[in-house]
């Protein structure tokens, strides 16, 4: 299968977050600084829009909750910092900037309604139009939040792309099995997930937010067990 709409959409953050770079010397700190907080409240908006979305509210906080703790035991947040560091020499960008910069982007590409529908439906056999849709929103969103957050946001594209492509092969293969409350339920994580990220950005609370993350394979865990939980 070819993934078409997943190779454009890595294309389009891998060129929109080169732009932010070139142009990020030149942007004086206090517009950085307001980047950062516009990015902060539309965080918290888009958040807030996903997570009111849920079909099964019950399957989403037990989700959020497993995710949580799973997260926490195998110290994802951590690790994610030990990692991050190796490239500190190798970037302008402080640690923990470039590791937001990596969540903040990953989570706003990869996590969502048209990243799920749009991977489902190339997976089909479709024309990826959602994927084509996204790349475009996808491209413009990458250069403001380079600019704000660093090169974190380039590397982005590797765990964008295999993300991506992997659900899209997964679709392929699974065809009509993922509902609409399934969907409709991870997005709903995701947009608590983001939401903890918009405080973290704005540091209105600072939330390990990598160690929620499991999360969204939590809910999926959950939705296969659903008749037996009779929740």
């Amino acid at each position: 299968m070819i993934i078409t709409g997943t190779i454009i959409n890595t294309a389009a953050v891998v060129v929109g977050s080169t732009i932010g770079l070139v142009f990020r010397s030149h942007i004086q700190q206090r517009f950085i600084e307001a980047i950062f907080n516009g990015m902060g409240i539309f965080t918290l908006a888009l958040g807030t829009g996903m997570a009111l979305k849920m079909a099964q509210p019950l399957i989403v906080i037990f989700s959020l909750i497993l995710g949580v703790l799973s997260g926490e035991y195998f110290k994802l947040d951590s690790r994610l910092e030990k990692f991050t560091a190796r490239f500190k020499k190798e970037s302008s960008t402080s640690t923990n900037q470039f590791s937001q910069g990596l969540i903040f982007s990953f989570i706003l590409f990869c996590v969502g309604s048209m990243t799920l529908l749009g991977t489902l439906e190339e997976g089909l056999g479709n024309t990826p139009t959602l994927l084509y849709t996204k790349s475009l929103m996808d491209g413009f969103s990458s250069i403001a939040i380079a600019a704000a957050f660093g090169n974190g946001v380039l590397f982005t594209a590797i765990p964008l792309f295999i993300f991506q492509a992997s659900l899209t092969l997964m679709a392929s293969t699974l065809k009509n099995a993922l509902s609409d409350a399934l969907i409709t339920d991870l997005t709903a994580v995701g947009g608590l997930i983001i939401l903890a990220l918009g405080l973290s950005i704005l540091n209105l609370k600072q939330l390990k937010v990598v160690n929620m993350l499991p999360s969204l394979v939590i809910v999926l865990v959950l939705y296969k067990l659903y008749p037996l939980l009779n929740l």
